[in-house]
């Protein structure tokens, strides 16, 4: 069921981190973690001890919308991001997701041969209902505060865990089917790719303001594969999701973790933004992309086990290794600020606070 506040739909009150997506000027450099709900609260923790599990949390409207927000009620945050995980899609398809504590994801079946990956297709989206229920339960809750991010993973970085059958040191089994099978695997990441795309289409229809693919595992391919692999399905995903929803753009950001190496290649790319980690230089990526997309990232996570003077240096350091951003009217070289990857668990909450405040009154001072 739609929700009342997207047939009358409330005004942002902080649309900083879309025009900064959209490269347009803003009074300073908007900031949101990747992974900023989890772990390292110990409210999220408290929650997840209700929940029960993992899935029990991610799969009901009520804690997925009071965790979403618990990042928000402590830090002036610039945008949220639906709590959910990655691999909602392909356990759609049926393989059976489940969370071990201490063990990560693991699929009860694996796609590894032909049998396999001809039942592959892409799901119901009912099944993923409670996604969406999610999605408009949290823009209601925000109320206009920030904007809300929904997200995917790639369809290479699903095919990842579907082919391993959960996470995965040296990803033999996935790349030996790539490159014994490459058929299987093109089949494979056909299917995702489409299941990304009407995934994505159905959380910006229910209230998502932005969209997210995030290809974590698209860095440990070879020059040659990544394009084929990913970069190619990821590219089909962006054909496929809509730019705009009720005449509001809705900006379309990639994360590839460990593909700086491909930037150039990905300002190709149909999105808005690129998410970059900490191994790249802002500078060296504005250089490449600027022109054409804004850029998200890249703090180290392991910064912030630092003190609150090292994390200062350290935002100082990122935000002008990237320069002055764009300002006036039009577009231009603009800036998301987030970690290099998703925040630790064990990162300190007050590392957090340090963070926030440095980056945006550093950012106003680059402005001034």
């Amino acid at each position: 069921m739609a929700c009342d506040n997207r047939r009358m739909p409330v005004p942002l009150k902080n649309d900083t981190f879309l025009r900064a997506c959209l490269r347009q000027s803003t009074d300073y450099t908007p900031l949101w973690l990747m992974r900023q709900a989890g772990r390292y609260l110990p409210e999220y923790r408290a929650t997840r001890a209700k929940a029960g599990s993992f899935m029990g949390l991610a799969t009901n409207t009520d804690y997925a919308t009071e965790v979403t927000l618990q990042p928000l009620e402590r830090y002036p945050l610039d945008a949220a991001i639906l709590f959910s995980d990655i691999l909602t899609v392909p356990d759609a398809m049926g393989l059976g997701l489940t969370f071990a504590q201490g063990e990560g994801p693991k699929f009860a079946q694996v796609v590894r041969d032909e049998a396999a990956v001809a039942k592959l297709a892409v799901p119901d989206m009912d099944r993923l209902r409670y996604v969406f229920d999610a999605v408009t339960s949290i823009r209601r809750a925000l109320d206009g505060r920030v904007p809300l991010i929904g997200f995917s993973g790639s369809p290479w970085t699903l095919a990842c865990y579907m082919v391993e059958g959960g996470g995965s040191d040296d990803y033999r089994q996935v790349k030996t089917l790539a490159y014994s099978r490459p058929d299987l695997m093109h089949r494979i990441l056909a299917v995702n790719a489409d299941a990304v795309a009407a995934y994505l289409n159905a959380q910006i229809d229910a209230g998502a303001q932005a969209v997210m693919i995030f290809d974590s595992w698209g860095g440990v391919l070879a020059d040659g594969a990544f394009q084929q692999f990913s970069l190619d399905y990821t590219r089909r995903v962006l054909a496929g999701v809509k730019k705009e929803h009720e005449g509001v753009r809705i900006p379309r950001i990639v994360f590839t973790k460990g593909g700086g190496l491909w930037l150039e290649e990905m300002a190709g790319l149909d999105c808005d933004a690129l998410g970059v980690d900490w191994t790249v230089n802002l500078g060296r990526a504005r250089a490449l992309v600027g022109h054409s997309k804004a850029l998200q990232g890249n703090l180290d996570p392991n910064v912030l086990f630092a003190g609150p003077a090292q994390i200062e240096a350290e935002v100082r350091r990122t935000l002008e290794s990237f320069g002055r951003p764009h300002a006036g009217a039009g577009t231009g070289p603009t800036h998301v600020f987030n970690l290099g990857h998703g925040i630790s668990q064990h990162t300190p909450p007050e590392s957090v606070t340090a963070l926030v405040e440095a980056v945006h009154s550093h950012s106003r001072r680059l402005r001034a």
